[in-house]
């Protein structure tokens, strides 16, 4: 009778795990060329280079391409519906730079991405923001403006916030494309170290929310 409970208890806990690991989490980059992978084969690309290393890492996840080169906040908030398709258990918001780079005013560009948090907050999906910095040529005005979009909005939302998709990577040849804004293979892979233990972090809330829904 002993060994029937044991084995009847293991097999209702592997049910369990099998429940909360079978299935990958699915997980949206929603940005533009900079994670689109401009230039780089799909496999180089940041999406997918990020997919490697989480699964290196004991993570069950697919890692979703949806950024497209060039798009604007806005034009990220047109299309995120159609993006999401049959839904994302966790997204990486990453627009703004085309925004910035075309001088286009703060006002509409954090617009634009609160719209496109609310939809996610709307659907429960749990959501990492990564933020853009102003480059030092569009003036101090502009540039305070704009580099407040992004915690703000974090705020707004209660979402994590990864405060520079470029951070070591900005203005270093050796990291960058020859015109000198987008990442190469080694920059890419740099940029998926930085923010890493910041997907994870996201990544970690899915499984609790997941576990608990069980």
């Amino acid at each position: 009778m002993l060994r029937f409970h044991i084995f009847a208890a293991t097999v209702f806990l592997l049910g369990v795990f099998s429940s909360t690991t079978a299935s990958a989490q699915r997980l949206l980059v929603f940005g533009d060329s900079l994670s689109a992978g401009y230039q780089l084969p799909g496999a180089l690309a940041f999406p997918a280079v990020l997919e490697r290393a989480l699964r290196s890492r004991g993570w069950n996840v697919t890692v979703l391409n949806g950024s497209v080169s060039g798009d604007t906040a806005s034009g990220g908030s047109q299309r995120l519906e159609w993006t999401l398709g049959d839904g994302a258990d966790a997204a990486i918001v990453q627009l703004g730079a085309n925004d910035m780079l075309r001088g286009i005013d703060p006002t509409i560009t954090e617009r634009a991405l609160d719209e496109i948090l609310s939809k996610l907050s709307v659907r429960k999906i749990p959501v990492l923001l990564v933020g853009m910095k102003a480059a030092r040529g569009v003036g101090s005005s502009f540039r305070d403006r704009f580099d407040k979009i992004y915690p703000n909005l974090a705020a707004k939302y209660g979402v994590e916030l990864y405060p520079f998709f470029l951070e070591g990577v900005a203005e270093q040849r050796n990291l960058n494309l020859p015109d000198g804004i987008h990442p190469n293979r080694e920059g890419v892979e740099a940029m998926v170290s930085g923010i890493l233990p910041d997907v994870e972090t996201l990544l970690g809330k899915v499984a609790k929310k997941s576990i608990a829904q069980d």
